[in-house]
């Protein structure tokens, strides 16, 4: 018999007590940006720290981010980079932006991520136009615009290393996608994706049922 554990407030309260290692900066950011009316985009403590733990497994050193929001997700990547390492980050919103940097400087990580502004499809695609970059990125997260999920997968995988990984935020999207009523187009969106991954020979995968669904894969 399966068994799985209900994931109710109090444990997951327990579980950001008992696992979480947390900074004043990274708890004063979390609050900042849930004071926002867009908060909810932020991902949770424990998915941050998911992400800073998979980039110390893969010894990363140049990482890519699409859809920066307040920035937590690259704050905690950017603390498990050598102090060499570096991320490329998109996102198209300067306010959104501003508080993300105030937030490295005082981490002392803003030497490592260099912010691309602008519409995420177009900074991709010159990314892939320089010579030596494809192949040479360690890691990428994506989580942006949902309708686009399949756009940037492409071009991560052109710009990821074989044997790097990219990990997708939202791919349960609070459950919506297994709802086959459910079809407005982000919600199909990220139904295409997600099938689209499973049945991608150019990966190894695995989805994760935790925060809204964390999906990792891995390129062959």
């Amino acid at each position: 018999m399966i068994q799985q554990v209900e994931l109710t407030q109090k444990v997951l309260q327990y579980v950001r007590d008992v696992s979480i290692r947390d900074t004043d900066f990274l708890k004063d950011l979390r609050e900042e940006t849930a004071n926002l009316a867009e908060g909810t985009m932020q991902v949770s403590p424990e998915q941050g720290q998911f992400i800073h733990l998979v980039t110390k497994m893969m010894v990363a050193k140049r990482t890519l981010e699409i859809g920066i929001f307040t920035g937590y997700s690259t704050l905690c990547t950017a603390l498990a980079l050598p102090e060499d390492g570096k991320i490329m980050a998109c996102d198209c919103n300067q306010k959104w932006v501003s508080i993300a940097q105030r937030y490295w400087r005082r981490a002392k990580v803003d030497h490592k991520i260099d912010v691309v502004l602008g519409d995420a499809k177009a900074s991709l695609q010159n990314m892939i136009n320089v010579p030596g970059n494809n192949g040479s990125f360690d890691l990428a997260f994506i989580d942006a615009d949902k309708m686009s999920y399949d756009h940037y997968y492409e071009a991560c995988l052109k710009l990821i290393r074989k044997g790097g990984l990219i990990l997708f935020d939202n791919t349960l999207w609070s459950g919506y996608v297994a709802d086959p009523d459910v079809s407005d187009p982000e919600t199909v969106s990220l139904k295409k994706i997600n099938s689209k991954v499973l049945n991608d020979n150019r990966v190894d995968i695995s989805m994760l049922p935790f925060s809204d669904g964390v999906t990792m894969a891995l390129k062959r």
